[in-house]
Formats: structure tokens, C-alpha cells, sequence
């Protein structure tokens, strides 16, 4: 399954991390170097929520940027109780 958003589009990216060493010249340093590049993977917060889809209640995978822009319609909180049974009384 991708990793994709289907409200947004939010998906997987590539990108880099850049390892330096040194002290900065503004805090007395001869300026920071380079050490190595890698390559990474940026990675959306896609979350797996309950949601109202065609009028029917279904299990979706979003990112959390859609669920707080309000793309989701949750489905409402169930006010179902189990039913109380009589009390058995023994004499």
C-alpha cells in the first residue's frame, strides 16, 4: 500500500542529511565542514482513521494535515449500552 494521502497528496520524498563538524565562525570557529551527504526519506504522518466515504463508514489511511484541515467527516460517537439484565435474585 502506498504511502500517499488521497486528500492532499502528500507522499514519501527523497532527500538528503549533511553530517558536519567544526565550531561556526560567529562563536569563534574556523566555520563548519561538510563530513558526508546521505540520502534520506521524508515521510508524511499518514494516520489510519474511521470516516463517512459515500455514506458508508470505512477505514482510510490520511495524512494528519487533512484530518485537522477537516477533509474527514468522522462518523459520530455510538451512544449504544449493553442491555441490563434482570437481577437474579436466589432465595
Amino acid at each position: 500500500m502506498a504511502r500517499k494521502c488521497p486528500f492532499t497528496g502528500k507522499k514519501t520524498i527523497a532527500g538528503r542529511s549533511i553530517a558536519r563538524r567544526g565550531k561556526a565562525k560567529y562563536l569563534g570557529g574556523v566555520g563548519r565542514k561538510v563530513t558526508g551527504i546521505t540520502k534520506r526519506r521524508f515521510k508524511p504522518n499518514i494516520q489510519k482513521v474511521r470516516a463517512i466515504i459515500d455514506g458508508n463508514v470505512c477505514r482510510i489511511r490520511v495524512s494528519a494535515k487533512a484530518i485537522r484541515m477537516g477533509l474527514i467527516v468522522k462518523p459520530p460517537k455510538r451512544d449504544w449500552k449493553p442491555p441490563v439484565e434482570a437481577e437474579i435474585t436466589t432465595e
